[in-house]
């Protein structure tokens, strides 16, 4: 009979031991493995912290709200200059947007310092720029003696929808302040003269807004008080006359354009009065300004049910092409009729504009009593937009006066001051800082039918849910029978 094994308490004990020691090791190598990690992260968070914002955020919105285009990179990659932009914010109050904005300028270019200015701590810092009311997450651009003031509501803008009668709103960041620091690195800009002197419209708000916004300095002249178009006018712009221009201004105007002047008129039939000095200028190359007022017969060419509200085809121009590549119209109304030589003739005349086959001009104009036509009245097609290249010289006419009206601008979804913007961009050349639209800040919302919306709940809170539990059941089951087997 064997004897019963007295050390084995001592064994137990002894194995007990040494798993307990197994255990601390294995939990202080966890421990040391997980404190490493830890400082790992750590440090990968800081340096990820330090890098520019171009290299940690990326842009995944639909209106790409975060991104910088090719035109504001070419502006700043060209800096020679230190630019300063101040952003005056209250603390805690600083708009996320504007800020990952800012950190992109800041980081592409070592000229570029974005410098915070609490209000509540320089109270007047402010008005060393503006008058203006200034509102939290406004800037400053500064460069040298040259700044602008950009205003929050320059930045984030809200226009009425016209149709729906609610308000859009879109955010003009990175074209506000791509145009400030084109317009404080700049020593000589565009000038544009505006003629008057003939009962002639003010430019609309919107157009003088973009005008401006391009930096395209705006100086308005008589001719009447020149011998000649001043020198430093890079283009001049007749907008809306009321009345005829003399014949000597129009001698002016046509040795301006043959000199190798631009000249950008928007003028159609007038009430009570005739233009014919002005149009004479448009004789010269051949093309007669028909008399009347043009009248679509294609309902595909006109809006609102008011067949003199122009929906003309865009040529295949530089100034045209874009807006009919985008899909868009614009609106002539109360247009002149031109028809162009059939002949060429020294200058390149290049139609820009042009109304259908069924399109006639009434001869009544302002007194037409029907949209019909009658007889007398002149048989189309007309050409409403001409772009004509006289050697270095170039004039563009467009035959309606209320073409850049901010009402009609709206209902063209912004296309006509497009437009009349490719115009000064093609006479006065093109600048990077121009053409950075607004990016839409509103909901695009996905309708789906009601059958769909249900099957996706059952999904959602159901079916799914149901199977991540199944799963995990499943798991711990077959663990639990693993280790069974083990023992």
């Amino acid at each position: 009979m064997e004897k019963p094994d007295t050390h084995l308490p001592e064994k137990k004990k002894s194995t007990q031991r040494e798993a307990g020691r197994v255990a601390f090791r294995g939990g202080s190598y966890s421990l040391l493995i997980s404190l490493v990690v830890l400082a790992i992260l750590v440090v990968v968070n800081v340096f990820v912290s330090a890098l520019p914002t171009n290299l940690t955020k990326y842009d995944i919105s639909s209106s790409k709200l975060y991104s910088i285009t090719s035109n504001t990179k070419v502006v700043v990659n060209g800096l020679e200059d230190d630019v300063t932009i101040y952003w005056i914010v209250q603390s805690g109050e600083e708009d996320q947007v504007i800020e990952n904005l800012l950190g992109k300028y800041e980081s592409l270019s070592e000229h570029i310092s974005v410098v915070k200015r609490n209000p509540d701590v320089y109270p007047t810092f402010a008005q060393q720029y503006t008058d203006e009311t200034v509102y939290n997450n406004s800037l400053v651009v500064e460069c040298g003696d040259r700044s602008r003031y950009i205003s929050y509501d320059d930045i984030y803008l809200q226009e009425t929808d016209i149709y729906s009668y609610t308000y859009t709103t879109s955010f003009d960041g990175e074209g506000a302040i791509t145009s400030a620091i084109d317009y404080v690195i700049s020593e000589e800009l565009p000038q544009l003269y505006v003629l008057e002197g003939h009962g002639e419209t003010e430019l609309p708000a919107t157009f003088l807004d973009q005008v401006e916004k391009e930096n395209i300095e705006v100086t308005t002249f008589s001719l009447l008080t020149v011998d000649a178009v001043p020198e430093e006018a890079d283009c001049v712009m007749l907008y809306a006359p009321e009345s005829d221009i003399s014949e000597a201004e129009a001698e002016m105007l046509a040795a301006y354009v043959s000199d190798g002047g631009k000249l950008v008129v928007m003028a159609g039939s007038v009430e009570d009065a005739s233009l014919d000095n002005l149009y004479g200028l448009l004789a010269n190359y051949g093309i007669t300004a028909n008399e009347g007022i043009v009248v679509e017969g294609d309902r595909n060419y006109y809006a609102f049910q008011m067949p003199y509200v122009l929906l003309p085809d865009l040529g295949e121009s530089d100034i045209a092409a874009p807006l009919a590549e985008a899909g868009y119209y614009v609106f002539m109304p109360i247009s002149t009729g031109l028809t162009l030589p059939e002949e060429a003739g020294a200058a390149t005349v290049t139609p820009l504009l042009t109304t259908s086959e069924a399109a006639f001009s009434k001869i009544a104009g302002y007194g037409l009593e029907t949209y019909e036509k009658e007889e007398g009245d002149l048989d189309g097609p007309f050409t409403l937009g001409v772009s004509i290249q006289d050697g270095e010289g170039q004039m563009v006419w467009l035959t309606s006066s209320c073409f850049l009206d901010d009402m009609y601008n709206a209902y063209s979804s912004g296309a006509n001051v497009d437009m009349g913007m490719n115009i000064l961009s093609a006479l006065i050349g093109e600048r990077e800082a121009i053409s950075i639209r607004s990016k839409s800040l509103n909901y695009n919302y996905l309708t789906i039918s009601e059958s769909a919306a249900s099957t996706i709940k059952v999904l959602l809170i159901g079916v799914f849910p149901l199977a991540y539990l199944g799963i995990g059941i499943g798991v711990v089951l077959y663990r639990r029978r693993r280790q069974n087997e083990a023992r």
